[in-house]
């Protein structure tokens, strides 16, 4: 409203910034607020440009053209303009690579009985459980779609039962030599042998739930070792 006050009231000083770029601004702003205070009494607020400050010279909006850096850690499955690729791992020097996951079932202590029991309608709930989760590891590439299909050299599965929460804790662990990590293969074979803790225990129970599905420990490849909460 301030705005439409001042235009109504000085209509020429709008051909002041209409003017072409050579137009010494400065010295229209100190006109305009001369004008300004001869209508309204009394200049201009401090949020515009003062009379006797030459430093806020009008300026056109503009995009910045700032750049950003690159961050020491990227996501490399995406290219320059976003799109989802396969990362290029040829450069790579080969190293012997590992990863340990680990993930829980928790079945309730009803279910939890039948387990250990072993009288499951459909079996032997853990060695099932155990032969799918190294089954899914040798699969990963075909579940993740941007993960390398790679040669694995040792994949191992154990599950345990845990008395004190009533759960069966999944540990997996994979193991190769190339260009890229087994991390995904190692967390994809707890998953799975967490799923199929699920389908073999559903009959009795819709209550499990499969939780703390993480990466343990990995090593090699150029970021070398790393380990859960160090």
């Amino acid at each position: 409203m301030f705005l439409r006050r001042i235009v109504a009231v000085c209509p020429h000083s709008r051909r002041m910034f209409n003017s072409s770029g050579s137009h010494d601004y400065a010295s229209a702003i100190q006109e305009l607020n001369k004008e300004m205070e001869s209508v309204f009494g009394e200049p201009p607020p401090d949020g515009l440009a003062s009379s006797g400050d030459n430093n806020h010279v009008y300026e056109e909006p503009r995009l910045s053209s700032q750049k950003f850096g690159k961050s020491s850690f990227e996501l490399t499955h995406t290219g320059n303009s976003g799109e989802a690729q396969m990362v290029d791992v040829s450069p790579k020097e080969s190293s012997k690579r590992t990863a340990i996951a680990n993930c829980k079932v928790i079945l309730g202590e009803r279910v939890f009985d039948l387990v250990m029991a072993n009288q499951m309608a459909k079996g032997d709930v853990l060695t099932v459980a155990k032969i799918a989760g190294i089954t899914a590891a040798k699969q990963t590439s075909n579940l993740i779609p941007l993960c390398h299909n790679i040669s694995l050299t040792h994949v191992q599965v154990d599950l345990r039962l845990n008395h004190e929460d009533f759960s069966v804790i999944i540990e997996g662990e994979a193991a190769s030599t190339g260009k890229t990590g087994v991390e995904m293969e190692a967390m994809t074979a707890v998953s799975v042998a967490g799923l199929t803790v699920y389908d073999m225990c559903k009959a009795a129970s819709k209550d499990i739930v499969i939780t703390d599905i993480r990466l343990k420990h990995k090593s090699g490849g150029k970021s070398g070792d790393w380990s859960w909460g160090q």
